[in-house]
């Protein structure tokens, strides 16, 4: 194989990849696949081409898949994917579709997220890799309903209040239930097009954009940091 190349794969139009996608294309080669968009006949690239996968977020639950002719399709390549050995990083609802796969649950989160939050490596979680570098408390922002659970066999990362279960490691696939890599310009976009969500966690638009503006910098900081991590995974 040639230069390192990384897949993105990316599942909804509102939702990229931020500060991770920036990030990575810094660092390596990387293709963006439109999941959501791509015609009846199109197919997914070869694994083989890629040294590493990144999965995005969509607000379709991961327990939906079936419903939606590209997620059904997503599904078969992922699942070639995390057989193939190469690292997988799943955000979001990319990490709860991987959690499915690998045969744990999709279940409603105890409360719903959105905005600035704070979530805890475990002891796996600061002996993993992937946060190698990263404080135990870490400032995220969240915008999900639902939670994975950790996969069979997979080590809990890192928890939080209201969401316990918010990464988790199996073998070659991460899973993050939060997100380093929006910043305030993407978290408008989301307040935008997610405007009637906000009820119910009784935040207005602007408490939503400040309490991503406040860990910005930090968030930044790790965003950069966890790309150079996951990509360490490859050697």
């Amino acid at each position: 194989m040639g230069p390192s190349r990384i897949l993105i794969i990316q599942n909804n139009a509102t939702e990229n990849l931020g500060l991770y996608e920036a990030f990575l294309r810094e660092r390596v080669y990387v293709d963006v696949i439109h999941a959501y968009s791509m015609g009846a006949g199109e197919d997914f690239p070869e694994t083989e081409e890629y040294s590493a996968f990144v999965v995005g977020p969509t607000p379709i639950s991961a327990n939906d898949v079936d419903m939606y002719n590209f997620l059904a399709r997503e599904w078969e390549y992922l699942s070639r994917i995390v057989t193939s050995g190469k690292p997988v990083l799943g955000v979001c609802c990319g990490g709860q579709i991987l959690a499915r796969l690998l045969g744990a649950e999709v279940v409603r989160s105890p409360r719903k997220e959105v905005g600035g939050y704070t979530v805890n490596l475990t002891d796996d979680g600061l002996a993993d890799p992937l946060f190698r570098g990263f404080p135990k408390d870490v400032p995220v922002f969240h915008w999900h309903s639902d939670m994975f659970q950790v996969p069979p066999g997979g080590k809990l990362l890192a928890c939080g209040d209201p969401c316990p279960i918010q990464a988790y490691a199996w073998r070659n696939v991460r899973g993050l239930i939060f997100h380093l890599e929006v910043s305030h310009f993407e978290a408008e976009r989301w307040v935008s097009a997610y405007s009637k969500e906000l009820g119910a966690v009784g935040k207005t638009r602007e408490q939503v954009l400040g309490e991503c503006l406040k860990r910005e910098p930090e968030m930044r900081l790790l965003a950069g940091r966890l790309v150079e991590n996951f990509l360490d995974l490859r050697h």
